[in-house]
Order: C-alpha cells, then structure tokens, then sequence
C-alpha cells in the first residue's frame, strides 16, 4: 500500500467517526438538507437583492472547433468591496461557457498554471475515454513535482505536462453541460475554489421550438460559499495547500456547506427581466448543498415552474412544478412567465431547504411590458430511449453508505472504497442494465458517459422531477432508486460516484469498466 494510501485511510478514519457513530441514516434524515455542515463568514455579508446578475462569458474558439483555456489564479470581488483569491478557467468565476453544436467535434486545450496538478471531467458528456477527466490523468503544472500527485499509484494513469487536450466528439442530445475539475481525493476544494464552468450544446431541432432565447434564456449557476476574514474562501481542509493530504476537518465529513449563496458568482443577485417568458438553465454547482426552488412574488404568488429538460436534454413534454429539488450537479431547464406580474413588482428564487440567509437565492425584478413570441409547445421531444426491464441483461445491487474501511471509516459504495486499480462494474458496449442504488443520507450519484431513466422510487413510481433523462439522481436517506440505461457510445474506464464532493473524494467513487 503507498503512502499516499495510508495518508487517506488515516484522514478517513479520523473523521468519519463523527458520521458512522451518528447512526447517520437517522440523524441526518430529520430534515431534508442536513447532509453536510455549513461554515461561517467571517466578514460582514451584503444585502441580498442588490448585486447584477452576471452572465458568464462565452468562450470564443481559437480556431475551427478549437478552443483553449487557461487554468490559473485570480484576486476577484465577488462580496462587494472585497478582494478574494479564486482558482479559475480564463479569470472568471464561473469559468467561460462553452457554446457548441450536435455532432460537431471540439477539442479544448486546457493549460495548468495553477500549484496543484488537475482534471478536467466536462460532465454529462458522451466522451471517450481519454477525454472523460478519469481522476489520475492529470495535467501538472509546469516546474516542481508534487508528492502524492499520481494518486494512488495507478498504473493505467495517463499524465500530462502543463497543457492536454480534451476532445469531445458531442454526439448527444442538446443540453446544459458542465466542466469541473475532477483530481482524486481532491474535487470538492477544488470546486469550491472556482473550477467549474458551463458548456451548452444546442441543435436545429430544439432551436425551432420557440422556447426563450437570447437574452431570455438565462444560465443560473448556484454554489454556495463561506469567507475568511481576509476576504479568502473559507474550506476546511486538512492541507490547505491541496497537494497531499486530502479531507476536510471532523465536523464537515458529511459534506461542506457555505453561508452565501452565489449565483453565476455573485451573492444573492438580482435581474431586471420584461414580463415575459425566461427560460432559466439552473445548475447545482454547491458542494454539497441541496436546494429545493420556488420563485414568488412579494405579495406571496407562486410562479409555477415549467421543466422541459433535465441533466441530458429535453423532456418528452413539459412538468409544471410549484417548487423544483435539486441536488449537486443535477441540472434543469424551466420556464418562468413574468407576463402576469406588474412592471416594478419583484419576483423572489427562494430555497425551501434553507434556513436564515441561505434561503434567499436571487431575485427578478419586472421592468416593462415587451412582446412575447416564445412558446412551450404541449410535445418537446420524440427522442428520448424506450429502454423497458425486460431489455436489461442484469440487474445491480449498489449500496451508498458510510462504512468501516481496514478497521476505519469511509463513504463506500458496495462496502468499498475507491481503488482506481480495481474494475468495480464491468460491462459490455451496448448492454442495457437496471441498477438498483440505495443510501443511508443524502447522496446525488452520477453517472459518467451515459444518461440514464429512474423507474421508481421506494418501490413506487418515480417522482414529477425525475422525468427525462439524467446522469446524476438525488438519492435521499433511506431510500432505494432504480434505474435503466445502455451503455452505450465508446469502450474504456469510466466512473459512477456520489457528487457530495467530500464523499466523493473520501472514498465514495467506483470504476465502470466499458468492454
């Protein structure tokens, strides 16, 4: 066993202690967001309702189908009047969005000029498997080694050397994308200190169907944070440096949670919108905080909230929702119709999961009247697999759950934690399988490569919000999901893991062998 190894069963066993000895499925089901502690800022926090909302630059190709962007460290103002250090794609928090088209292949070039080696996984993505970010291909940075930076000493790891190349051949359907970093052991302070940006892919076919476009279809990337009172963000990590001991302090084993909510960046914003139709791209970049979404207006009307995409794309027709959960990294695309709310009146994004400050979002303020031609037509999409029980050639068991590990504690999946030596799914190309996954607390499992359908909750029908297709699926305390996909599109090593980042990086990620 490395050192690197015993390092990380050490750090797991000092910590999850506190989670095991919990009976966690107990403790931490009282209340629907209590996987995961929040930190507190130490600085004074604005004023919610104050700050423009900000629009995250779209990336602009470096040539025909080629982009490049740089990994690098950034003094930002992201509480007003404050200076505080990010790790960043090209400057900004969120990173660049990418903009790309079914079917047209991109390949990104990423260049490592921050202390630490990195991963990028763009997620959700239909991607081979040497572009998928598996979590010892590393890009290192220029000039130094790092101890413990091979992770794990895995033998099939591919290592790069300041800059690497991302293909992606986007053979799937239109949707909201993500790009994160994805290191071993060390994904949730990375995030957490701004690696992640968006990538939308679009078609002819969705364009067409007259939902809210330009300036009406607005991304919403949702993070929360806490701040030193230095202005830096506040994580409670082991090493600070994140170069080799992974984990965070006892008390936030469960998850890291922060005191601010941020918007594409900024705290508690507000956008002046017409009163008409918005369709709103919605991610869960937090951590480990789940929201549960409700927008009304001051004087108490609820809006509804009209799903037409989940994490891979389109619904077959839309869901209306009075209040919408989502889990880390789960996505959805709604439509929000301003055109009854007077121009002056305020419509509140609030988070029914919150307490104190951390239920505030963001907010929409109507300005005017305007023409409307958008539309949410009754049929969004034929598209979408017919995957049926019977196809499926096997059926997996998977347990999520804090468990003893050589005598210690850790978040396991199948009462093992991650070995990235070890094929923990194998499976043939074209295969389709049901899989039935089970929790003690709050777990959000991902899927790579693939999307995937949920046929049912506690042995009942899947709930308004799991329709569509989807990678990731919030799955709550005690509870057992079931689902069905094909494994389809390339060979190789992929993952399935929980994306609470502090599970994840303590241990709760398998291999998906692909043959």
């Amino acid at each position: 066993m490395s050192e690197h190894d015993l390092t990380r069963r050490r750090v797991l066993g000092l910590g999850l202690v506190a989670v095991a000895g919990l009976s966690a499925s107990a403790a931490l089901a009282r209340r629907p967001a209590a996987t995961g502690a929040q930190l507190r800022s130490a600085l004074p926090l604005p004023e919610p309702y104050r700050t423009p909302l900000p629009i995250p630059p779209v990336l602009r190709p470096a040539g025909d189908g080629r982009y490049t962007i740089a990994q690098r460290e950034t003094v930002m103002e992201i509480l007003p009047g404050v200076h505080t250090p990010m790790w960043t794609y090209e400057g900004t928090f969120p990173g660049p969005t990418i903009e790309s088209r079914r079917g047209r292949p991109i390949t990104v070039t990423h260049r490592n000029e921050l202390p630490v080696p990195t991963v990028v996984h763009l997620h959700g993505g239909r991607t081979p498997a040497a572009s998928d970010g598996y979590p010892t291909d590393l890009i290192l940075p220029e000039g130094g080694h790092h101890a413990g930076m091979h992770m794990g000493n895995d033998p099939r790891a591919v290592v790069s050397h300041v800059t690497r190349d991302y293909t992606f051949p986007l053979e799937q359907r239109p949707t909201l994308l993500w790009y994160h970093d994805h290191r071993m052991d060390f994904t949730g302070p990375a995030i957490w200190r701004g690696l992640a940006g968006l990538h939308i892919v679009r078609d002819d076919a969705e364009e067409n169907l007259g939902l809210p476009s330009g300036p009406r279809e607005l991304p919403l990337v949702l993070a929360d944070r806490a701040f030193a009172a230095d202005g830096s963000l506040a994580y409670p990590a082991l090493d600070p440096t994140l170069q080799e001991r992974p984990g965070v302090r006892p008390a936030y084993l469960a998850g890291v949670q922060g005191d601010v909510i941020l918007v594409n960046g900024a705290p508690w914003p507000v956008h002046e919108v017409d009163a008409a139709r918005y369709r709103l791209r919605v991610l869960n970049a937090s951590n480990s905080r789940h929201y549960e979404l409700e927008a009304r207006t001051d004087d108490g009307r609820r809006l509804d909230l009209v799903q037409v995409g989940a994490d891979q794309g389109l619904l077959a027709a839309p869901v209306v929702h009075g209040s919408l959960p989502i889990a880390p990294a789960e996505r959805y695309d709604i439509v929000v119709d301003f055109s009854a709310v007077p121009a002056g009146a305020r419509v509140r994004l609030r988070n029914l999961l919150g307490e104190g400050r951390t239920t505030d979002v963001m907010a929409f303020r109507v300005a005017r009247r305007a023409p409307d031609d958008s539309r949410v037509p009754p049929v969004l999409c034929t598209d979408l697999p017919t995957w049926r029980r019977g196809d499926a050639v096997r059926v997996r068991d998977l347990a999520f759950r804090a468990g003893r590990m050589g005598g210690e504690h850790g978040w396991l999946i199948g009462g093992r934690p991650f070995d990235p030596a070890r094929a923990d799914v194998t499976t043939a190309l074209g295969d389709v399988e049901v899989w039935r996954l089970v929790a003690d607390v709050h777990h959000p499992v991902h899927l790579h490569l693939v999307g995937f359908r949920v046929l049912s909750r506690r042995g009942r029908a899947p709930l308004a919000h799991d329709a569509g297709l989807k990678d990731t699926v919030s799955l709550r305390p005690g509870e057992a999901v079931e689902i069905i996909t094909r494994f389809e599109g390339y060979r190789g090593r992929y993952l399935f893991h929980c994306h609470n980042a502090e599970h994840e990086d303590m241990g709760m990620m398998a291999n998906l062998e692909i043959t």
